[in-house]
C-alpha cells in the first residue's frame, strides 16, 4: 500500500464533510457581500480546500519531502496521519509532541471561533448601527482577528506547502478589506465614527495585557 504499512488518506468523503463544516460556519458568521468581500472570502475558501485536501485526500506535501528528504525523513511511517502533523515530526514523533502541538492548535482555533462568534453577535444585534462596545472596544476588526487565528490553529495543527503559501496572501487581503470598510463607516457615520478609531487604534489585536479580558469577559466594554 503505496510502500508503507499505514496509509491515512484518500478519504475523500471526510475531506468534503469537513469542508462543508467550516465553510457553513466561516461563512455564517462573516457573510461576505459585494465583490471585494466575496474576493477574499475566496481566499479563505481556497485555503480550507487546501488545507482539508491535503490532511485526508492525498498528502502532496508529504510526497514531496520524502521524496526530497528519502530515508532521512524522521518518521517510521511518513503517510501515518500522526507524521501528517508536521510540526509533530519536527519536534521528534513522539505522544508528547503531538499532544502539545494538537492542545496549542486547539486553543488558538477556539479563541478565533470564539471572536468570530461574538463579532457576528454583536453585528447582528446592532442591526447597522455603528458597533463600539464589547470586543469592538478592544479593536477595529475583531472578527477578522478571529479569522487569523483560525487559519494560525491550522497551521500549528497541519502547516502544508500550499497553505503556508496562502496564509499570508489571506492576512494581505483581509487588511485591504478591512481599510476599505474603514473608508466606507467614516462616510456612512462620519465623525462618530473617526472618533471611534482615535479612541480604539488597534486595528485587529489589542495589547496582550488586554486578551484575557478581549476573549472571555462578558459584559460589555465601553471604547474609552
Amino acid at each position: 500500500m503505496h510502500g508503507y504499512d499505514e496509509y491515512a488518506y484518500g478519504m475523500w468523503v471526510v475531506v468534503a464533510f469537513n469542508i462543508a463544516i467550516f465553510l457553513f460556519f466561516t461563512l455564517g458568521f462573516l457573510k461576505p457581500r459585494g465583490g471585494q468581500q466575496w474576493r477574499s472570502m475566496g481566499v479563505v475558501i481556497a485555503f480550507i480546500v487546501a488545507l482539508f485536501a491535503e490532511m485526508y485526500g492525498f498528502p502532496l506535501t508529504i510526497y514531496l519531502l520524502v521524496g526530497w528528504l528519502g530515508s532521512a525523513y524522521p518518521a517510521l511511517q511518513p503517510f501515518s496521519h500522526k507524521f501528517g502533523h508536521l510540526w509533530v515530526v519536527v519536534l521528534g514523533g513522539s505522544t508528547a509532541a503531538w499532544v502539545l502541538v494538537m492542545g496549542l492548535s486547539i486553543i488558538v482555533l477556539l479563541a478565533g471561533y470564539t471572536l468570530l462568534s461574538k463579532g457576528w453577535t454583536q453585528i447582528h444585534g446592532a442591526q447597522g448601527r455603528l458597533v463600539t462596545d464589547g470586543i469592538y472596544a478592544y479593536v477595529r476588526h475583531p472578527q477578522y482577528t478571529g479569522l487569523f487565528l483560525v487559519i494560525l490553529g491550522f497551521l500549528i495543527q497541519w502547516p502544508t506547502l500550499l497553505t503556508v503559501l496562502m496564509a499570508p496572501i489571506l492576512v494581505i487581503a483581509y487588511v485591504k478589506l478591512a481599510r476599505s470598510e474603514e473608508r466606507r463607516a467614516l462616510n456612512e457615520f462620519g465623525v462618530k465614527y473617526k472618533e471611534y478609531m482615535e479612541q480604539t487604534p488597534a486595528s485587529f489585536f489589542p495589547p496582550l495585557r488586554l486578551w484575557k479580558e478581549f476573549l472571555f469577559v462578558k459584559v460589555p466594554r465601553q471604547a474609552t
